[in-house]
């Protein structure tokens, strides 16, 4: 018997594929999933919460959150964004919720309950799901495909959506049948620094501006920044990551970070000190700050770097010694020297070349009947849901694409 639609790769775009196709008048299709489990990577999301997806309902703006495939997601979210993404599933029965950052994720902050919708959905729709079932070959034949399993187990295809994300088989299968790969590199990951002055501060969060420079190409960013035992992590880090990844591997992870913490200029910033000198001569600079948003452990280790006594008053404060105290806060550098763990999303930049699919349908320009969807291509984002409204949207298009071809 030959199947209308085998899925390699039961994760989010997978599901959306089959759910979409079946629903849309394709008879068979069937879900092969080479490990035990489906949707673990819903599952991890969120720190078990699933973020999946974002509030950025315009699709100009939505478009820039990805460092790869902007161009080619602008045709397909004009199709199926983040809002068709959001009703697709209060529709479903899931109950969505959406936070002061922008994440969506179930009222229940259960990934348990986006897994049950995804599976029940497609079980009630008649998609067969085959866990265990690892695709070790695909070989053209009259009509479709075949697909050796492990186990020696095969399938006969009359198209295939191949959606394992960033696991290599993917990309292995993908080759075989004449697609070019694109070298993947890590992408949302935190930052390791030689710097060990702010070890006592790990833990703080604050709004920061920041400026990367890798080996001459820079990259900026403003939002939240986290210090860490190591370095640093939080949402501008990881999104420098992500927009950076290629030329800091190609880098050896080697950069300079330049932090504004204040997020001033440097007349502001000592105008602020200036006055606050003025009317505070006779307090010491180690317990009274003009800085509020500045965390005061945070203060007194930018003080204990630049060598400022613990007892100096606000009076005492030098010119030369205030000046400094200004540089190092709007513009302190710091060197990065290698790549920290990653973010909660484990994110690859890289995949299959997107100059050989046809974005209108999802299918190859190479092998008529194979469709791809997810992050198996070469198209990344940066954290806050955005990677799932990927698999979401190409999964979408292609189901929709496999049934009308």
């Amino acid at each position: 018997m030959i199947s209308d639609l085998v899925i390699i790769g039961g994760g989010a775009s997978g599901f959306m594929g089959a759910i979409t196709a079946i629903t849309n008048g394709l008879r068979s299709v069937v879900i092969l999933e080479g490990t035990s489990k489906v949707l673990e990577k819903v599952r991890i999301s969120g720190g078990g919460r699933c973020n999946l997806t974002n509030s950025c309902f315009e699709i100009s703006d939505l478009v820039n959150n990805y460092p790869r495939g902007e161009k080619q997601l602008l045709g397909l979210f004009n199709r199926f964004s983040t809002t068709e993404a959001f009703d697709w599933f209060q529709e479903k029965g899931l109950s969505l919720k959406v936070e002061k950052d922008g994440r969506v994720f179930p009222c229940s902050d259960s990934s348990e309950e986006v897994i049950s919708c995804l599976t029940n959905v497609a079980k009630n729709s008649g998609v067969k799901v085959l866990t265990n079932s690892y695709v070790k070959q695909i070989s053209k034949i009259e009509g479709g495909f075949n697909l050796l399993v492990k186990g020696d187990n095969s399938f006969k295809a009359k198209n295939i959506l191949i959606c394992t994300g960033g696991h290599p088989s993917g990309r292995r299968l993908a080759m075989s049948l004449g697609h070019s790969i694109i070298h993947p590199v890590p992408s949302l990951f935190s930052f390791s620094t030689v710097d060990s002055s702010l070890r006592d501060c790990s833990g703080i969060t604050l709004d920061v501006q920041v400026k990367l420079n890798v080996n001459n190409k820079k990259y900026s960013g403003k939002g939240p920044i986290l210090i860490t035992h190591k370095g640093f992590s939080g949402p501008v880090i990881l999104r420098l990551s992500a927009f950076s990844a290629r030329n800091l591997y190609d880098n050896k992870y080697k950069a300079e970070l330049r932090i504004n913490w204040l997020c001033m200029n440097e007349n502001e910033a000592r105008l602020k000190i200036d006055l606050y000198k003025l009317e505070n001569g006779k307090k010491l600079i180690f317990n009274y700050k003009p800085f509020h948003k500045l965390p005061r452990s945070l203060w007194k280790s930018f003080l204990l770097s630049l060598n400022i006594d613990s007892q100096l008053k606000w009076a005492e404060l030098s010119k030369s010694k205030k000046e400094s105290l200004i540089k190092y806060l709007i513009m302190k550098t710091y060197l990065i020297k290698g790549r920290g763990p990653f973010g909660e999303e484990f994110v690859t930049a890289g995949g299959v070349s997107l100059k050989e699919i046809n974005f209108k349908t999802m299918e190859s320009k190479i092998t008529k009947g194979l469709f791809f969807a997810g992050e198996v291509l070469d198209i990344d984002g940066v954290t806050g849901g955005f990677n799932f409204q990927h698999c979401w949207t190409s999964g979408w298009v292609a189901g929709k694409s496999i049934v009308i071809k």
